[in-house]
């Protein structure tokens, strides 16, 4: 593939300037939001939560602003080669991952541990973008050029799947059909999808995990179990409701504090911050996971190239997917799956991913006048 620019090549200088300032804001923010739920959870304590989260952050936040300043023909060139890296590094999971309520998603890695599945949302979107950065208009009808893309997601999906993770895999098939619906792929292809999955639930549902089982009985259910499998959603829901409409106020959320709320830092942690700060203070957060995945957007449309577009949208839909999955979670409108709130969740892969897609995302911002020829 012949590379072009359309102008010179940028300068430190120039790519410095090219970052957009209120983008990396609304970026502190969140990460700010999620310093303070941590401290939150923690009854009011920096430990033993909200100092690691910070130390985080800032770390990410570097790595962002560093990705930032790399020319977007780089991501291009090394899409497939990040896409294989992070692929062996899921069969190393399979091979000697740490197990963790029953699942393998983990690499020990010394002081830290590594969830590949979380990374892969990355070097995904990568690799399709460059796919398709090559294919044009017309051969984006024909069913054979598609095979390829379509290999590109469910291999590593079946490896998630394998670990099992399937909050995870759902999200990686979302990412890619968003990518094939940015890329012009026919409405009636995701049709037939679509009626394939639905005419196979019956073979899902008897490969599925007994606890898998459980999470979408007890989501049908709540009150089935009210004390084992449906403990989690039902205090969620407790919560919510006691939070009102301005919230109990800060640290002064019930549920939290005498310990009823369960993963209080990582999936439920939305319900902390709903409790204390009640409808306003949750749809404000709302409100800014919007503007971002928006701006997002904007930055995409605003690219000359097919890949820096489809990178910068289909990050931005990752993101809107993580919000979207673990808030419906919280309330009880989808099952359970064990899905980050990015940003503010703790957990070290899932920030390192979302903020190396943030980094993308300006990356795509600085050189969005960058023209790729699609030989």
């Amino acid at each position: 593939m012949r590379l072009e620019a359309s102008s010179s090549d940028y300068t430190l200088l120039e790519k410095i300037q090219g970052i957009r300032v209120s983008f990396v804001a609304l970026v502190v923010t969140l990460g700010a939001v999620g310093i303070v739920g941590m401290y939150s959870a923690a009854s009011g304590s920096m430990e033993p939560w909200a100092t690691k989260q910070l130390i985080r952050f800032v770390f990410c936040l570097c790595i962002m602003l560093g990705l930032a300043l790399v020319d977007v023909r780089v991501w291009l060139k090394s899409a497939y080669w990040l896409y294989a890296g992070v692929l062996a590094l899921l069969v190393l999971v399979l091979a000697m991952g740490h197990t963790g309520k029953g699942a393998e998603r983990w690499l020990n890695l010394g002081p830290v541990q590594l969830q590949p599945s979380e990374l892969m949302k990355i070097t995904l979107t990568l690799a399709l973008a460059r796919y398709f950065q090559g294919v044009s208009a017309e051969e984006i009808g024909r069913i054979r050029v598609l095979l390829v893309p379509l290999a590109i997601i469910f291999v590593p999906v079946a490896f998630v799947l394998l670990e099992p993770n399937l909050g995870t895999s759902l999200i990686l098939v979302a990412i890619g059909g968003a990518i094939f619906w940015l890329a012009g792929v026919r409405a009636w292809k995701f049709g037939l999808v679509i009626g394939g999955v639905l005419a196979a639930i019956p073979i899902i549902w008897a490969s599925m995990h007994d606890y898998q089982k459980s999470r979408v009985l007890t989501f049908l259910n709540p009150e089935r179990d009210p004390r084992g499998a449906g403990y989690h959603i039902t205090q969620s829901k407790i919560a919510l409701g006691s939070g009102g409409v301005f919230g109990k106020g800060f640290l002064e959320g019930t549920q939290s504090r005498l310990n009823f709320l369960p993963e209080k830092h990582t999936d439920f942690i939305f319900t902390v911050l709903a409790e204390e700060w009640g409808l306003i203070g949750a749809l404000s957060l709302l409100a800014l996971y919007l503007v971002v995945v928006g701006y997002g957007f904007m930055i995409g449309l605003s690219c000359k190239n097919q890949f820096g577009r489809l990178v910068a949208m289909a990050l931005s839909v990752n993101l809107f997917l993580y919000m979207f999955i673990n808030i419906a979670m919280v309330m009880g409108l989808i099952p359970v799956v064990g899905v980050p709130l990015a940003m503010i969740s703790y957990g070290g892969t899932s920030m390192l991913a979302t903020m190396i897609g943030f980094g993308l995302i300006l990356s795509v911002c600085v050189h969005r006048h960058v023209r790729l020829d699609r030989r």
